[in-house]
């Protein structure tokens, strides 16, 4: 059976995937969603694939989704286990060497706001790092950059369960000399803020060669589209859609 693995971005932990969790396991789906350490300053993203790999380690047909962040760790992971598929959710593409705090600058993020505030949080270990929240957003309002399209009550939500986000993996080279040799497809969502969909579009053409799939909605579809994300993450992982 395919096992669907969640890996949480940056600041965020299994309660942000447990809707498209639920949608997943209404659906027959073997699903695990991990738990990162996170707030753990000796913890780098070494450590954070070692423990993706522990989580996942007997199971067969992996399907790794990673969000945000998390597409500086799913990668690693596929040096560790064996991977069917990697889905990358609205999420950072690296290069080889490069320092996750420095992807902002290197990728020409549009906003310098934004890309201001990653960068000092990430350097402060304050949270939610890679995905700093300006002051003056309130959670689901015009100004949010991650829950805008969330009802109110589960925006407030979202946005209390940050976590403290350490620095240290914002502080060092990405490890891989090569993206890996997995299958892999790219979801943006159209009304992101924090990545603009052009910018994305720019950004896997770059660094993927390949065209990302888009869907509706804000940075955060596990929670403002469960039901849509979890039929497109059955479609990609049957073999005759890759």
């Amino acid at each position: 059976m395919t096992t669907f693995v969640l890996i949480p971005g940056a600041a965020c932990d299994a309660w942000h995937w447990h809707l498209l969790e639920r949608e997943l396991r209404a659906r027959g789906r073997d699903v695990v969603s991990v738990d990162l350490p996170c707030g753990d300053d000796a913890a780098g993203l070494d450590e954070y694939a070692d423990t993706v790999a522990e989580a996942v380690a007997g199971r067969g047909r992996l399907v790794l989704v990673a969000h945000s962040f998390a597409g500086f760790t799913a990668p690693l992971v596929c040096e560790r286990v064996p991977v069917d598929l990697l889905v990358l959710v609205a999420a950072m593409v690296p290069l080889p060497g490069e320092e996750p705090r420095e992807w902002w600058r290197a990728t020409g993020h549009p906003d310098s706001r934004v890309r201001r505030a990653a960068r000092d949080a990430q350097r402060a270990g304050a949270g939610p790092a890679a995905e700093d929240v300006p002051e003056s957003a309130v959670p689901g309002s015009a100004a949010d950059p991650f829950f805008q399209d969330l009802p109110p009550e589960l925006a407030a939500e979202a946005a209390g369960r940050w976590r403290r986000q350490s620095g240290t993996p914002a502080a060092r080279p990405w490890p891989m000399a090569a993206w890996p040799e997995v299958p892999t497809r790219f979801l943006l969502c159209r009304q992101d803020r924090l990545f603009p969909a052009p910018f994305l579009r720019s950004v896997v053409a770059e660094r993927l060669g390949m065209a990302p799939d888009e869907m509706p909605g804000g940075h955060f579809p596990m929670l403002s589209r469960p039901a849509e994300l979890a039929g497109r993450l059955e479609g990609y992982s049957r073999p005759a859609a890759r």
